[in-house]
């Protein structure tokens, strides 16, 4: 595929699914899941955008699975959604930027969602590494861009919004060229906006196109019972003081006939369609009877913040776009689209229930932050902790070292290495056929 002549911004989805639940960490069993039913639902109901990664376990094999189902490639050819996937991280505490794992990976994962070329491809979690590794890699993505076709835009993401600025202004200070998107999770939530307040400036500065919310939950840490615990156990890096605040600022929610995780994930997809907008997309964020037509024949006039939430099951999925559309329609003087598409009563018309709607989240989202507390409100936990090492690097410098024994004098035999976790990137480098021997479904 050729390089994309027009910005992201023109056709990115506004709402994009993400798979990170697809993993262990979420779920005890993620092939349980009802994956193929959970991808056609999004996409019939106008989420056209998929974000996943090769750490998040066997989430890209999975959502390939699904996007190859028969009705899909029926009624939803490829060009019709995106796929985001990443590269870099291997596992908790393995990251691999270098050129031969990007491409590898970026091979890997095409292979893995059964298509020809990924629409964005991310550095991930790029805290983790040095800056330069991460330039060494944003030049070999691009290369891959620019010489291969088999990915369309990059892309970096991480967790500290801080960090995520200096590498976008030194990608732009290095190269003469913006980067693409950024991902930011869990910075703009009830509990932590420092996405608006300390990054958004700073990433325009930088030229970035688009900048995506994702993890509106805090990575589940705005759930009434905490966050959910799977296959990996107890894994959330926040601070045992601040998740409970946010168990307290639950049962205040519950006292008042609310759920957190509705009111938090209401909060943070409303909000960052607007706070977000000047990253945001031109792409329509209403569905569309014509599954078919291209994503980019859809334009909105204005640009909206685009927001990544992880869905497990049909029922959450529902909610989910239930919400959204309650959302859209709220916002629909703005965008001047049709009014009402939902029907919460007779007695009320769809639009200014979901204006009263707008107005009730936002007085709960300030007693919900009253309650979190000044010493939790924007606070961001660290990523990575103190005393960090890159055991990656440890590996390789060792095959480094063992190699230049072997080149001296034999060695015996060592014993094998333990396999990684299944909830992380293999960290075999797989034999990945030709390009063309994959189904672009």
């Amino acid at each position: 595929m050729p390089r994309p002549t027009r910005p992201l911004s023109d056709s990115l989805p506004p709402l994009i699914f993400g798979t990170a639940t697809f993993n262990y960490q979420y779920n005890v069993d993620p092939y349980a899941l009802s994956t193929t039913a959970l991808v056609q639902s999004a996409l019939v109901n106008g989420v056209h955008a998929f974000d996943t990664s090769p750490y998040y376990g066997p989430a890209e094999e999975i959502l390939g699975a699904a996007l190859d189902s028969d009705f899909i490639r029926t009624h939803f050819p490829r060009q019709t959604y995106h796929i985001l996937t990443k590269v870099g991280r291997v596992a908790a505490d393995e990251f691999d930027y270098s050129p031969e794992w990007i491409r590898k990976s970026v091979q890997r994962s095409c292979k893995r969602l059964r298509t020809t070329y990924l629409d964005v491809v991310y550095c991930h979690d790029c805290e983790f590494v040095s800056p330069q590794e991460v330039l060494t890699a944003v030049t070999e993505l691009r290369r891959i861009r620019d010489q291969d076709g088999t990915l369309q835009y990059v892309g970096i993401s991480g967790y500290p919004v801080d960090v995520l600025c200096q590498l976008a202004e030194m990608i732009l200070r290095e190269t003469g060229e913006p980067i693409d998107i950024v991902q930011s999770y869990a910075n703009y939530t009830l509990q932590n906006t420092r996405l608006m307040s300390h990054g958004l400036q700073p990433l325009l500065n930088s030229g970035v196109d688009v900048v995506t919310n994702a993890s509106p939950l805090g990575m589940g840490i705005l759930r009434r019972n905490g966050p959910s615990v799977g296959a990996m156990g107890n894994w959330h890096p926040a601070p045992d003081d601040l998740r409970q605040a946010c168990i307290d600022a639950g049962a205040w929610a519950n006292a008042r006939g609310e759920k957190l995780e509705v009111v938090a994930v209401r909060f943070a997809l409303e909000s960052w369609l607007r706070d977000g907008a000047s990253v945001g997309t031109y792409a329509s964020p209403y569905n569309t009877s014509d599954h078919t037509s291209t994503l980019t024949t859809y334009k909105s006039r204005e640009r909206i913040g685009v927001s990544v939430i992880g869905v497990s099951k049909i029922e959450e999925l529902d909610e989910t776009i239930r919400i959204w559309r309650s959302v859209l329609d709220g916002l629909a003087d703005d965008l001047d689209a049709e009014l009402g598409t939902i029907t919460p009563s007779e007695s009320v018309s769809d639009h200014d229930w979901s204006l009263l709607r707008r107005q009730t989240i936002r007085v709960l989202a300030r007693g919900i932050r009253d309650v979190i507390g000044p010493r939790w409100v924007d606070h961001a936990w660290d990523s990575p902790e103190p005393g960090f090492v890159n055991k990656r690097t440890i590996q390789h410098l060792d095959k480094a070292k063992v190699e230049y024994s072997v080149a001296v004098e034999a060695i015996p035999d060592t014993a094998m290495l333990t396999p990684p976790s299944e909830a992380d990137d293999s960290d075999r480098l797989e034999e990945v056929p030709p390009l063309r021997s994959v189904s672009s479904g």
